[in-house]
């Protein structure tokens, strides 16, 4: 065969450190054109980019010789260099160390970005910890609460 031929679509969660609400309607376009910006730079397709206050979704079509662990990596690095720069927050914003990545086939592309376009509403009835679980059931991944995220205590918030 002479080339290599591929279909991967895998949709991305991850978190503000400590889930802290830092991400403001006032520059979240700018910070997802960076991140945008940054998945196309490494030659991959970005689908879809939406996220809330405390956690980012995006959906990309991902070449073969792409390492997802280093894609994400260098998105969480150069956009938290690139909020800091822009001065967007005073608090020291961080994103929490690992994330969520869910393989989808093309069959369910548009039903993903729809999800992932609509997360302002969803999140008005659902919260990030039960939108998380959801998708690591969904999936058949199991977990322990403990080793989740660096959840905060809700009730000292």
């Amino acid at each position: 065969m002479a080339d290599t031929f591929s279909q991967i679509y895998i949709h991305v969660i991850f978190a503000v450190q400590n889930r802290k609400a830092l991400i403001k309607s006032s520059w979240e376009e700018e910070l997802y054109k960076y991140i945008t910006g940054t998945v196309q730079n490494k030659g991959q397709k970005m689908l879809a980019i939406n996220g809330v206050q405390d956690h980012i979704h995006f959906f990309i079509g991902m070449k073969p010789s792409c390492c997802l662990s280093e894609l994400v990596r260098e998105v969480k690095k150069s956009s938290n260099a690139f909020i800091k720069e822009k001065g967007f927050t005073r608090f020291n914003f961080q994103w929490q160390a690992g994330f969520g990545a869910f393989s989808y086939s093309h069959s369910q592309l548009t039903n993903v970005i729809q999800y992932i376009e609509g997360q302002k509403e969803h999140h008005r009835k659902r919260t990030f910890k039960e939108e998380y679980e959801s998708f690591l059931k969904d999936f058949g991944i199991e977990f322990s609460q403990e080793y989740l995220f660096e959840w905060i205590d809700e009730e000292n918030d």
